[in-house]
């Protein structure tokens, strides 16, 4: 199977995308991985060069292994970018991705554990999706999911299935037979910020009370309930948020694993993470971001670290 992958980042988040290749690359994926990015470039592409070959104004292009090869592509939104994936990926998809058979995105602070195939394994069964760890238990007649039956109305569709669980927005894997899902995603986004006032270019616009709080994320689990294409859930291990997970990791909430200081958080009762350990495990093969003199202090500040959290944590 043809598959791409992208992420969208600014900022100091081209450390995560540097990991995410990474682990991509160990995992096997071989191929496409397109980067939409705002601002500058980061300071490890600076082998990329303009490709005038890719359908995609202002690209440039960096071999990282062989069979990889990272394509930043610089995008025009006013839009936050976590608010942007959907249009991102369909603009992929009708230009340097749409000889593709499926394709995936990943935020820039996830890393992947398992072989590639898997995913493409699980992309066949549905549009490939996984739990959040916060308000994971959200039944079908939770308020806030009755609410958003009246936004699938308002944008003239039907609920499709029930689900009983929150959907975490920062990956999703779709083959093309399945773009409707993405479609869907698109239109209720659009739809917040037209009839329910909200702004794109911020991440949270208002609190859980709202119908929408986290815009992508709301529309997100809201095209899952009405979307036709079949959809093929993994519980909140797949991500991390809780143990025995395998397919991948993900370092959601602040500071990220490239700016924390494991030592000083573990005295305030907070220990690495999964996600956190998965990111220094991946920092620096093949794309190199830190000196290894760097990654071996991280090492060791990651193993006090966790040595003071078996004995002092806050719950």
């Amino acid at each position: 199977m043809n598959s791409i992958i992208c992420t969208l980042f600014e900022g100091h988040y081209h450390y995560g995308v540097a990991a995410l290749t990474n682990s991509l690359y160990n995992q096997g994926f071989r191929g496409s991985l397109y980067v939409g990015y705002r601002g500058e470039l980061p300071p490890w592409s600076a082998g990329a060069k303009p490709d005038t070959s890719v359908d995609w104004t202002g690209c440039c292009s960096l071999i990282i292994a062989e069979g990889l090869t990272i394509y930043f592509l610089p995008v025009v939104t006013t839009f936050h970018l976590t608010n942007y994936k959907p249009d991102f990926m369909l603009s992929l998809w009708q230009g340097p991705g749409k000889n593709a058979d499926a394709i995936a995105y990943f935020d820039p602070d996830i890393v992947i554990k398992c072989k590639w195939e898997f995913f493409e394994t699980w992309m066949k069964h549905g549009v490939a999706l996984v739990h959040e760890i916060v308000s994971n238990d959200m039944p079908v007649t939770h308020p806030i999911r009755q609410e958003w039956m009246k936004v699938i109305e308002k944008s003239n569709m039907k609920t499709e299935r029930n689900i009983n669980s929150y959907i975490n927005g920062g990956f999703c894997g779709v083959i093309r037979e399945h773009i409707e899902f993405i479609h869907v995603w698109s239109k209720i986004i659009h739809t917040a910020v037209k009839y329910y006032n909200q702004d794109p270019s911020t991440f949270a616009s208002y609190d859980r009370t709202s119908t929408f709080w986290n815009v992508d994320q709301d529309a997100f689990n809201i095209a899952a309930m009405c979307c036709e294409s079949p959809i093929s859930e993994m519980g909140s291990e797949g991500m991390d948020f809780i143990n025995a997970g395998w397919t991948m990791s993900h370092a959601t909430g602040s500071p990220k694993p490239w700016k924390k200081n494991f030592c000083k958080m573990a005295l305030d009762g907070k220990p690495p993470t999964l996600a956190e350990k998965g990111f220094w495990l991946h920092a620096n093969n093949p794309i190199t971001t830190f000196s290894n003199g760097y990654i071996k202090y991280k090492s060791i500040c990651i193993s006090i670290a966790s040595f003071v959290g078996r004995f002092y944590r806050r719950y």
